[in-house]
């Protein structure tokens, strides 16, 4: 079994846990669940196209930065010109919690990316429930009509979605309704990067699909070397957080990219 069946074998427990403590209904009367969402596909057009991420650790890193608050973090983010801001809310894997988008949903104006591994529809309620604006959608851990089904789901919600690809073959889950296609640099199987191999992918999508490049982007060549290839957005994490101020770094990196 690999890492990402460990994953979802361990979220599907997680998911059945969570539906004993609170219903659906429940999370339907929550003040964020009325709320009209931001879209990234609009402000990757005005800023840096930087999905910026607070992670705490990773299964092939361990632990990356468990010290830094996620509302100082997201809040440095947002004013020094993310697009975006990515929260992991996977626990055992990613030392992530739901909890930690609920604090910063009211002190952020840019959307919020639910970064899980989304599996059940009752976790898309959980997003729309706590603050998110997307959710994202893993190939490699879904069926075909799985995709198709969530995606309407999340349309419904408000939620936009950010299908996340990493083989060819993955490129069947895709379908019209999609708002932006993520291409993994790094394999989540067995965890090696591949810039070149995610320029392929993204030449194969339909034209005009926007297109985000995720993780394994280390350096400021990495980021331009991408946006040359015509990726829209760029996912970051590790990057940031490795730093002891992830907010300083992110503004750093930032002065040294091309807008």
């Amino acid at each position: 079994m690999n890492i990402l069946d460990q994953i979802i074998q361990r979220k599907k427990e997680e998911i059945e846990f969570s539906k004993s403590k609170i219903s659906v209904q429940q999370l339907k009367d929550s003040a964020f669940f009325g709320r009209k969402t931001y879209s990234l596909k609009e402000t990757l057009k005005t800023k840096s196209g930087i999905i910026a991420e607070f992670k705490r650790k990773s299964p092939s890193k361990g632990i990356i930065n468990d010290q830094s608050s996620v509302l100082d973090v997201a809040s440095a983010y947002q004013k020094f010109g993310a697009s975006a801001i990515s929260i992991l809310t996977d626990h055992d894997f990613f030392g992530g919690s739901p909890t930690d988008i609920y604090p910063i949903r009211e002190h952020i104006s840019i959307p919020i990316l639910r970064k899980d591994f989304m599996v059940d529809e009752y976790q898309f309620y959980e997003a729309k429930n706590m603050g998110a604006d997307i959710v994202l959608l893993i190939a490699a851990s879904l069926s075909v009509s799985q995709v198709d089904e969530f995606t309407d789901l999340a349309h419904t919600l408000g939620l936009e979605v950010l299908l996340e690809i990493h083989t060819e073959e993955e490129l069947q889950h895709y379908n019209k309704n999609i708002d932006l296609v993520g291409i993994n640099n790094r394999n989540l199987k067995d965890f090696r990067v591949d810039l070149e191999h995610s320029v392929r992918l993204k030449n194969l999508l339909p034209k005009k699909t926007l297109s985000v490049a995720e993780s394994g982007i280390y350096s400021v060549e990495d980021f331009m070397y991408l946006k040359e290839k015509g990726f829209d957005g760029f996912l970051m994490g590790e990057y940031f957080m490795k730093n002891e101020d992830p907010g300083n770094a992110f503004r750093e990196f930032a002065l040294n990219v091309t807008i």
